[in-house]
């Protein structure tokens, strides 16, 4: 999991003679009693064990289904998918902080007081966005109006009535360490060097330090100011070296509409699904896998930004769900349950659906909706989750095997890979969890699972969040 780089630092103080130090006796270092914050939003789902794997027959009669049971740790979850207008707050930030950073610019804007280069007693700091500042939308002076225009479709390619925002410009860097490669025995700090040992293989083999190389993901524009991923590698030789960075455009794929169904009149839905008022609180869809790791990215620097600027302590982070933890949280409880909400059979006993799917021989319209739905228009299951299966299908942290459940551990399990560019597709493959608004009843089960490419992005393809729970001190 690419995570938040987080440097904590602890003060350990040696006090002297007289001090009070417990009498003499060991009594710890304890802070103040605390307690994991409830996330707005976000249901707690206690830890607990469950039978992983699909409940009937495979839609496609695949002969590859498997069952284990397995235990997860307790986690916060949102209650639904992110919707347009969460995912818009995200776009909202990316575009004010390249808005700043354009009117800073002596280039173009000129205004240095977008940009904070001093402390409060004088200091030279190194320097950061002033958001404090307000952006002069609609009110800009030449410099600045040049600047913010640049951020938006003019001349030829502005065909609007009102100003269109430049989706491409809206590139969100950020930084990460691949822990599984930290962990590596061949990557162990040796502290009796202080330094790194390259002198062994993971087998304890004596190789020579040339022949074992880290891997690193590197982000850069090249001379025509195009975005370069490449993963290169190096001898390791301090910890920055584990710290990768990615630029991401992180504007969804609003076009996925029609690229997904060729013979087909969606352009209604490519024009306004993301950006009008109306689709507010619809799921965000055509946000690739990566898109949504930045956007976990910047939900938790979101909020351990203000944890640090209220001198609170910091949270886990919010990541995408692992598909043990989404199958866990589908269940809603009900161990071996079929669907999210209990039962064997899509509809109440009323006759009504129960989830946003391809109901019968393909009548869209027969559940309610024709394409997604708002977020929570069903039911919820047990644990107070909605649209656990159908609406959207949803992003996991995973990557797909057909052979997952034969080699993860029966603990919180997982399967990461960190492909390299150089890598084949089939390494980019992630699993894709409970079934869509297209999709027939069948995909719908917990159990059910799917994958798809984690640089493509689909219109019935969104997300959710979680974060791992912090105990606390009873």
């Amino acid at each position: 999991m690419k995570k938040l780089l987080i440097f904590s630092t602890f003060l350990l103080a040696i006090v002297g003679c007289g001090s009070n130090q417990g009498n003499g006796e060991l009594v710890g270092v304890y802070s103040r009693t605390w307690t994991d914050p409830t996330p707005f939003g976000m249901v707690f789902v206690n830890r607990g064990s469950f039978t992983t794997g699909t409940n009937d027959q495979e839609a496609n009669w695949a002969m590859n289904s498997q069952s284990k049971t397995v235990s997860v740790d307790a986690f916060w979850i949102d209650e639904t998918a992110i919707t347009n207008g969460e995912y818009r707050q995200f776009i909202t930030y990316v575009r004010d902080s390249i808005a700043r950073e354009r009117l800073s610019n002596p280039a173009i804007g000129g205004d240095e007081t977008y940009k904070i280069t001093q402390d409060k007693k004088g200091n030279e700091i190194p320097p950061h966005l002033n958001w404090d500042k307000p952006i002069p939308w609609g009110r800009a002076n030449e410099d600045q109006k040049r600047a913010l225009d640049s951020m938006y479709y003019v001349g030829d390619d502005a065909i609007e009535l009102v100003p269109q925002l430049n989706g491409t410009v809206l590139n969100y860097k950020y930084d990460f360490v691949d822990y599984k490669q930290a962990a590596m025995k061949v990557n162990k700090f040796n502290s009796l060097k202080s330094g790194y040992d390259r002198s062994l293989d993971g087998l304890g083999v004596t190789k020579d330090s040339a022949d074992v190389m880290i891997k690193k993901d590197t982000t850069y524009r090249d001379e025509n100011g195009f975005i370069v991923n490449r993963t290169i590698f190096r001898p390791l030789r301090k910890r920055a070296d584990f710290i990768s960075n990615k630029i991401l455009n992180i504007y969804p794929d609003t076009l996925c509409w029609i690229r997904d169904f060729t013979y087909a009149y969606n352009e209604p839905y490519m024009k306004m699904y993301l950006s009008h008022p109306g689709y507010g609180e619809y799921p965000v869809v055509g946000v690739t896998w990566e898109q949504a790791q930045a956007f976990c990215h910047w939900r938790t620097r979101l909020f351990n930004g203000y944890q640090v600027s209220t001198h609170g302590p910091l949270v886990q982070d919010w990541r995408l769900p692992t598909e043990a933890e989404f199958e866990y949280a589908a269940r809603g409880g009900r161990d071996m349950a079929m669907y999210p909400w209990g039962g064997n059979y899509i509809r109440t006993a009323k006759g009504c659906f129960l989830a946003n799917f391809k109901p019968l021989r393909g009548n869209y319209t027969d559940d309610g909706y024709m394409i997604t739905a708002p977020v929570a228009s069903y039911p919820p299951n047990d644990y107070g989750l909605y649209d656990m299966s159908g609406n959207v299908s949803e992003w996991t942290s995973s990557v797909y095997t057909e052979s997952t459940l034969s080699f993860v551990h029966d603990m919180n399990p997982e399967y990461q890979l960190n492909a390299k560019t150089s890598d084949p597709d089939v390494k980019r493959r992630k699993v894709v969890k409970g079934g869509s608004w297209k999709d027939i009843g069948a995909y719908l089960q917990c159990g059910s699972r799917t994958y798809e490419y984690q640089q493509e992005s689909k219109s019935y393809i969104g997300f959710r969040c979680i974060r791992s729970f912090i105990e606390g001190q009873k």
